[in-house]
């Protein structure tokens, strides 16, 4: 590892942000996974999920016919999805706060840098640290609306959240990163970095 990579305050190797988000689009994933057959998509009574029988001859619809209204707030809070999608929502915000402890970022310093060879370039870590910020956001409004009893809310937030870092993963496209530069260069967050001679 060369001095330019390893603690270097001005500038991330962007292959770090894409390794935490290969590891965070599978969490996503699962977590969409279990909110399609779990309580914020079921239909009252009987049904597993998404795909439960619904009778032909009950044609109108009824907020009162998703199982989520009926459940406790213990039972949503309980509720599989809820659990995993908790424990993203505390690793974006890990990453917001402290981008250098975060997890996956360390796993890949110490795993996986070593073994490759240093990036061509480096890149400003502000956009990346605003991205984790912005997946924060997006869970914790699935998080919340579940807990309210909205049908869907969570599953829909998890697959937002999964896009995304599922566009970063495969594709290094990050959305949030992207939104940073349109805010950077509306003036409404951070200044833009002057260049290191």
């Amino acid at each position: 590892m060369s001095d330019r990579t390893a603690g270097d305050p001005r500038g991330l190797d962007p292959r770090g942000p894409r390794f935490a988000a290969g590891i965070t689009s599978l969490l996503l994933l699962v977590d969409v996974l279990l909110g399609l057959t779990g309580l914020s998509t079921r239909r009252g009574g009987a049904g597993f999920g998404w795909y439960a029988y619904a009778p032909l001859s009950n044609t109108t619809f009824t907020p009162e016919g998703w199982a989520i209204h009926s459940a406790t707030l213990a039972q949503r809070a309980l509720d599989p999805a809820f659990l995993l999608l908790v424990v993203l929502a505390l690793l974006f915000l890990w990453g917001v706060l402290s981008p250098r402890t975060a997890p996956w970022g360390a796993v890949y310093r110490r795993l996986v840098q070593p073994r490759l060879s240093p990036p061509a370039d480096l890149e400003d870590p502000r956009p990346p640290r605003f991205a984790q910020g912005v997946g924060l956001v997006v869970v914790m409004i699935g998080l919340v609306l579940h807990l309210g009893g909205v049908p869907w809310a969570l599953p829909i937030a998890a697959a937002a959240a999964f896009v995304a870092a599922f566009l970063n993963a495969v594709f290094g496209l990050c959305l949030g990163c992207r939104l940073y530069l349109l805010l950077q260069r509306a003036g409404i967050v951070g200044r833009a970095r002057p260049s290191a001679a």
